[in-house]
């Protein structure tokens, strides 16, 4: 086992040759979901100026003060102010002694201090009567108390929200400065494959197979956040992928293969790509997943009609040649879909400048005994249960074997089972490390 990379190794190694994608301003829809590439300061307060939280009369409070059902405060209404008007609206300054009718979030009038809502007054226009006494500063929201000028609103690195991007346009940002989502190429390669809803012919499609790797992968990368382009079937011949890959390297940032790397006579991509001395192929200590491919391939402008040229910094189409990654992943489904979710989704994020790069584990009681291969990480399919408190993770029951081609075991999952390098076997009730699937 000591030409195996271990998975800690390889991850380093492609986190390592992953650099984040140029950023560029972005309108604020456009950058939901994306992580954002500044520190977003404010540039003005919030609110912008003291103004009414009801629909009430604005006053001196000491002119109110002694306000009650029994005794209510007559007060002369010497003006109404509406929301959008300027501060003070058409009453300038509130004297003592009277009180001037305001809408919600209409700027308070010089002077006043409170507002009392319509509920406690006779709402009435020429003059109003005030049953209960409010205390000074009640529904009145003061200028700077949520953001004040300057505050940091959004630091780099955030995964930007609707909340993040509402508090954005609320001072005033039309734009921010984020990575965008990773273009994806994913190939499937294998002369045996069929496209889904295509009828397989007797005897001439008696070995044949439906290709879902690459709808599984194209939905987990859409799913990390990156825009996914799947590439048509290409058979087992070297020249029909570096045609298919050079066509297409173009407008990827990423690449993702799936088949043709182990060590049989069909194996397309390895033969394809080896030669070019910039992918390496071997093995790893995991299971499933073995055997492994990763690199770059170089696109520029010969990308071919359906390719596209690359992305500039400003997110517009450059023309320098790129150095783009290449993930070189098993055939078998559950391999493909594991490598991905250990290799090429951590990558993905790195592009987009999202944190934590690899999906947080959990510690949960194993509910029937495991084995596992010396000197390999294994990874098992399982289904966690959840505690009393709804998101607590308390036990994780095994799905299926831990057959590479068991895709129908992978969708029934919703977690991996972590069996590390040195462990070959683990008991029900021990604790086991738990990735979940569907959770960051």
């Amino acid at each position: 086992m000591a030409d195996l990379r271990t998975v800690d190794e390889h991850l380093a190694l492609v986190l390592e040759a992953t650099s984040p994608l140029p950023d560029f301003a972005q309108p604020l829809l456009d950058a939901l979901d994306l992580a954002c590439a500044e520190d977003v300061r404010s540039g003005l307060s919030l609110p912008r100026f003291d103004n009414s939280a009801m629909d009430g009369y604005a006053v001196h409070t000491v002119d109110v003060a002694t306000a009650a059902d029994e005794s209510p405060v007559v007060l002369p209404v010497v003006g109404q102010i509406g929301a959008g008007q300027t501060p003070g609206g058409p009453v300038t300054e509130l004297a003592r002694g009277t009180a001037a009718k305001i809408m919600t979030g209409a700027p308070l009038p010089t002077g006043a201090d409170t507002v009392v809502p319509y509920e406690w007054t006779d709402r009435g226009a020429a003059e109003v009567r005030i049953t209960r006494a409010p205390v000074e500063g009640q529904h009145v929201r003061y200028a700077g108390e949520d953001v004040a000028t300057d505050d940091l609103l959004v630091e780099a690195g955030t995964a930007l929200g609707p909340r993040h991007l509402g508090l954005l346009a609320s001072v005033g940002r039309s734009t921010v400065r984020v990575r965008p989502r990773p273009r994806v190429v994913i190939v499937s390669t294998g002369s045996e494959l069929r496209a889904p809803g295509t009828a397989l012919r007797p005897g001439d499609d008696d070995d044949a197979i439906y290709d879902g790797n690459s709808y599984l992968l194209a939905a987990a990368a859409r799913r990390a956040g990156a825009v996914p382009y799947r590439v048509g079937l290409v058979p087992d011949e070297p020249e029909a992928f570096l045609r298919a890959l050079d066509d297409q390297v173009g407008r990827a940032d990423l690449v993702v293969t799936s088949g043709g790397i182990s060590m049989g006579d069909y194996d397309v991509v390895k033969a394809a790509l080896a030669p070019l001395g910039t992918v390496w192929f071997g093995g790893l200590a995991m299971q499933p997943g073995k055997p492994q491919g990763f690199g770059h391939v170089t696109a520029g402008m010969g990308a071919g009609a359906g390719g596209g040229a690359p992305r500039g910094s400003d997110g517009t189409e450059g023309v320098e040649p790129r150095r783009v990654p290449i993930f070189c992943l098993p055939g078998n489904p559950v391999s493909s879909y594991l490598s991905f979710e250990m290799f090429v989704r951590p990558a993905l994020r790195r592009m987009m400048g999202l944190v934590p790069e690899s999906r947080r584990t959990v510690q949960a009681r194993l509910t029937h005994d495991v084995r596992s291969p010396a000197g390999r990480r294994q990874f098992l399919r399982g289904v966690i249960s959840i505690g009393a408190d709804g998101t607590t993770v308390t036990e994780v029951q095994p799905v299926g074997g831990s057959g590479s081609h068991l895709v129908g075991d992978l969708a029934a999952s919703n977690a991996l089972i972590v069996v590390p390098e040195d462990v070959t076997a683990v008991a029900a009730g021990e604790q086991v490390t738990v990735v979940r699937l569907d959770q960051d």
